[in-house]
C-alpha cells in the first residue's frame, strides 16, 4: 500500500512539472544517464512516464523489455539481470522519439548518505594531493545528488538539480564524497568490478528528515514523530480528520458572522488554521529529505548504502536507536531488495562543549546498539579523530574501513580481522573486573605502547572513577582501581574527549562501552542531610542549548519503569550549578506529592502533559546560597512547570507576586502548546525564587538558585547556562 501510494505523488509530481506536450518523448528521471552503472545480478527496474497509452521499448546488452504507459503516463519495466562488466548502451524508444544512454557499466552501486562528514570533500581531505592524481578510474562512476533548496513534503518523482553520471576523474572526484570515493576505490580494487557510487547527503542534517514516512510506522517509541508526518500528509486519515474539524469549525464562525454582521454584535475572530497541517518542507522536518534526495532514485538498483551521521542526533541516546531501525526499514521497504547491507560510521571523539562530556558516548554505544538490526555493521574512528575538529580530515582510513566490513560481510572475502576489539563479558573477583572481549585479532595491545587509558570502575556507590587495565592473555583484560572493593560495572572510552589506546594487533580500534549494572545511589545525601530517603527518579545533565520539543529529554538516569505503579510520598529536586574554578551551588527542595503522575514530575513536555501553576505543602529547603531561605515544613511553596510560552502578568494571584516582572505568579503557560518552556519552584512567601530552570524548548538555556541578582527575579531571559561547567538536575521521590 505505501508502495502504491509513493508511486502516485510521484506520477503527480511529474504531471505537475512537465507540460502535456511533452509526454509524447519518453521521460527518464536524472538517475538514468549516460556513464552510468547498472547493478550487476539484479533484474533492472527502469521507469518513466511518455503520452498515456503509448508503449516505450528499452534495449539493453542484446535484450529488451515493452511497457505501456498507463492513464497517467506513468510505465516501469524490469530489464534481465546482467553481469559485470560493459560498457553497454541503453535505448529507449517511444511512438515518435528515442532516447539513448551510452558509455554504461554493470557493477555494483551503493548510495553514500548522511551529513557534512559524508559530504566532506575529496579535494578537502589531509591527502588530496596524493589521492587526486591516481583518481583516474574509469570503472568508477559518480552521482553526486545536489541538496534541493525546495524540499519536498511529499516524495518528488526526480532531483531537482542533480547531474548526470560522471566518470570518475580527478576533477569529477574532487567535489565528491570523500568517504565515498575511497570506500568505492577499495572495493574497486578489491573485487574488479565496476562500482557505481551516488552521494546524497547534507551538512547538519538530523537522521529524521532522511527517513521515509513508512519507516517511523509500527515503532511505538517515534509515534509522536509518526503523528505529526501524517497530519502533514493530506493523503492521511489523520489529516483529513482534523482538516474536516477545521471546516466545520470555520464554517460554523460563518454563520456565527453572518448573524453577528446582521445584528450588529461584535465576533471573536476566526479559527486559526491548524499548524499541525502545514506541509513539512524544512531540512530537519521528517521525510523531507528523503522525498527530494532518496525517493527520486527508488526502486534503481542498488547494493546497499553506507551512512555517516548522527552528530546532530548525538543527544537521543538510546532513542537513536529506533530512529535507525526506522531509517533502514523504510529504506528497505521503499526499494523492495530485501534487507539489503547497510553499513555506517561511528561518531569521532569532538569537543562538544564542556557541558556535554557523557553526551558522546551515550550516542556511541547507542550507534553500537544498532548493529542488532539485520545485515548491518559500524567501523569505529576514534583513533583517527581529531577533538579539535568536528569534520576529521582522515577519510581514506574511515573509506577503507567500510570497504573491508563490506568485503567481509558481505562478499564473503576471507578476512580474518574486520572489526576493533568488542567486549562481550565480565567476571568479577578480589575487587578487580576480568574482561572478554571479541575481534580481538592476533592479541589485543596499546596503539602508543603505553597504559592502556580511559578505564573506569564503578563500585558500591554507584561512581566511576579512574581505572588501570592491563592485557591479560590475547583477548581479556583486567581492570581495578584503588578504593574499590566491590565491583559493579565497568566503562570505556566515557568522555567525548576519549581518544582511547585499546586496539587489535591489526590495527582496529575498540569503541566505547559499559558492562556490568550500575547501582542507581542517592549520593546527595552525602552532602545534603535532607536528601536522606529519597531516591533518584530522573537525573539530566543540562545541555548549553537545547530543545526537548524536538528531542527526548537526555536524562541519565531514568527510573520512572522502576517506580510504575507504586505510590509516591514527597517529591524533591536539587539543582547544582557549577562555574569554573569556583564551589558547586545547590539547592534541594522537597514538597508533597502534587501529582502521582511520574512523567510530570520532570521537564513538562507537551508528550507529559505537564501542567503546573499551584501551592505545594510541606516544603523542605536546604541550599548553600546565601539569601535562599532554608528549613523544614516551611509555608509559600509555589510551582509554576509548563511547556509553553509565558508571560508576567500574575493571572494566578500569588501574594507578593509582580503583574509585570517574571517572577513566581506568571500566566499564560500551557500544557500542550511548545514554546519557551518553564520549571520554576519558588517560595512566594519569602518572595523568593528557589529553582528555575527555563528556555529548555529552544536556544540557550537559563539557570538560577535563588532569586536572579538584576532583571526578573527567575531568571527569565539571561540566557546563561553557557556560564556553568556543571549543570544538573536531579527529581528524587519519597516512596509510600
Amino acid at each position: 500500500m505505501v508502495r502504491q501510494w509513493l508511486t502516485r505523488v510521484v506520477v503527480f509530481a511529474v504531471a505537475v512539472g512537465v507540460s502535456g506536450a511533452l509526454w509524447a518523448d519518453p521521460i527518464l528521471p536524472k538517475i538514468f544517464s549516460s556513464n552510468m552503472v547498472l547493478q550487476r545480478g539484479r533484474p533492472l527496474p527502469v521507469w518513466g512516464t511518455a503520452a498515456p497509452g503509448e508503449k516505450i521499448t528499452v534495449q539493453l546488452a542484446g535484450q529488451s523489455e515493452s511497457a505501456t504507459a498507463d492513464a497517467q503516463g506513468r510505465w516501469q519495466l524490469r530489464l534481465p539481470a546482467q553481469e559485470a562488466g560493459g560498457p553497454a548502451e541503453m535505448v529507449i524508444s517511444g511512438a515518435t522519439a528515442t532516447v539513448r544512454f551510452d558509455n554504461i557499466l554493470f557493477g555494483d552501486v551503493w548510495v553514500c548518505s548522511g551529513q557534512s562528514n559524508m559530504e566532506w570533500r575529496t579535494k578537502n581531505s589531509h591527502n588530496a594531493a596524493e589521492a587526486l592524481p591516481a583518481a583516474q578510474q574509469p570503472q568508477i562512476r559518480l552521482f553526486d545528488v545536489t541538496n534541493n533548496k525546495a524540499l519536498a513534503p511529499l516524495p518528488l518523482a526526480d532531483f531537482e538539480k542533480s547531474p548526470s553520471w560522471l566518470e570518475c576523474t580527478p576533477e569529477s572526484v574532487a567535489n565528491f564524497s570523500a568517504v565515498g570515493y575511497f570506500f568505492g576505490a577499495e572495493l574497486q580494487r578489491e573485487l574488479g568490478v565496476p562500482i557505481g557510487l551516488i552521494s546524497s547527503s547534507w551538512g547538519g542534517t538530523r537522521i529524521e528528515p532522511w527517513t521515509p514516512e513508512c519507516g517511523f510506522a509500527d515503532i511505538a517509541e517515534l509515534a509522536d514523530i509518526r503523528q505529526k508526518v501524517a497530519l502533514a500528509n493530506p493523503a492521511s486519515e489523520l489529516y483529513q480528520a482534523r482538516l474536516r474539524q477545521y471546516l466545520a469549525d470555520t464554517e460554523q464562525w460563518l454563520t456565527e458572522a453572518r448573524q453577528a454582521l446582521a445584528a450588529e454584535k461584535p465576533i471573536l475572530t476566526k479559527p486559526d488554521y491548524p499548524k499541525e497541517l502545514v506541509p513539512l518542507t524544512g531540512n530537519r522536518e521528517p521525510t523531507t529529505l528523503f522525498n527530494a534526495m532518496i525517493a527520486p532514485m527508488v526502486p534503481y538498483a542498488i547494493c546497499g548504502a553506507i551512512w555517516y551521521q548522527g552528530e546532530s542526533n548525538r543527544h537521543d541516546g538510546p532513542l537513536y536507536f529506533f530512529k535507525k531501525q526506522a531509517l533502514i526499514g523504510g529504506w528497505r521497504q521503499l526499494w523492495g531488495q530485501g534487507d539489503f547491507p547497510f553499513y555506517w560510521v561511528q561518531l569521532a571523539p569532538y569537543n562538544y562543549g564542556a557541558s556535554q562530556p557523557y553526551v558522546l558516548p551515550r550516542m556511541q554505544v547507542a550507534q553500537t546498539s544498532c548493529e542488532a538490526i539485520a545485515n548491518t555493521g559500524q567501523v569505529v574512528i576514534n583513533d583517527v579523530g581529531n577533538i579539535k575538529d568536528i569534520h576529521p580530515r582522515d577519510k581514506v582510513t574511515v573509506g577503507k574501513r567500510l570497504a573491508t566490513l563490506a568485503l567481509k560481510k558481505h562478499y564473503g572475502q576471507d578476512i580474518a580481522v574486520w572489526s576493533g576489539p568488542v567486549c562481550v563479558g565480565m567476571t568479577v573477583a578480589d575487587g578487580k573486573a576480568r574482561l572478554r572481549f571479541e575481534h580481538a585479532g592476533s592479541g589485543l595491545v596499546a596503539r602508543d605502547d603505553k597504559s592502556l587509558s580511559h578505564f573506569e570502575l564503578c563500585g558500591a556507590k554507584g561512581i566511576f572513577v579512574p581505572a588501570e587495565a592491563t592485557i591479560v592473555g590475547a583477548s581479556e583484560l583486567e581492570v581495578a582501581a584503588p578504593g574499590v572493593d566491590v565491583v559493579h560495572a565497568v566503562r570505556f572510552a566515557w568522555d567525548q574527549l576519549a581518544e582511547p589506546n585499546l586496539m587489535n594487533r591489526e590495527g582496529w580500534p575498540a569503541g566505547p562501552f559499559v558492562v556490568g549494572e550500575v547501582p542507581v545511589t542517592n549520593d546527595l545525601q552525602e552532602r545534603i542531610p535532607d536528601a536522606a530517603g529519597y531516591h533518584p527518579l530522573y537525573v539530566l545533565d543540562i545541555a548549553e542549548k537545547t530543545n526537548y520539543h524536538n528531542e527526548p529529554v537526555a536524562y541519565s538516569v531514568d527510573r520512572s519503569k522502576d517506580f510504575g505503579g507504586l505510590t509516591v510520598d514527597r517529591i524533591a529536586y536539587c539543582l547544582e550549578l557549577q562555574k569554573e574554578g569556583q564551589p558547586l551551588q545547590y539547592v534541594f527542595v522537597s514538597m508533597d506529592a502534587f501529582t502521582q503522575n511520574l512523567a510530570q514530575m520532570g521537564v513538562p513536555t507537551v508528550q507529559s502533559e505537564a501542567f503546573f501553576q499551584q501551592n505545594v505543602t510541606g516544603m523542605t529547603i536546604a541550599s548553600n546560597v546565601p539569601g535562599v531561605p532554608t528549613g523544614m515544613n516551611l509555608s509559600g511553596g509555589n510551582i509554576e512547570f509548563w511547556p509553553s510560552n509565558y508571560g508576567p502578568q500574575n493571572q494566578a494571584k500569588v501574594p507578593n507576586a509582580s503583574a509585570s516582572a517574571f517572577d513566581f505568579g506568571d500566566g499564560g503557560g500551557k500544557a500542550k502548546e511548545k514554546g519557551y518552556g518553564c520549571l520554576q519552584i519558588h517560595n512566594y512567601e519569602k518572595k523568593c525564587t528557589l529553582i528555575a530552570f527555563n528556555r529548555w524548548g529552544g536556544g540557550t538555556c537559563e539557570l538560577g538558585l535563588g532569586n536572579s541578582p538584576q532583571g526578573n527575579p527567575d531568571w527569565t531571559f539571561t540566557s546563561n547556562a553557557g556560564q556553568y561547567s556543571l549543570r544538573r538536575l536531579t527529581v528524587l521521590v519519597q516512596l509510600r
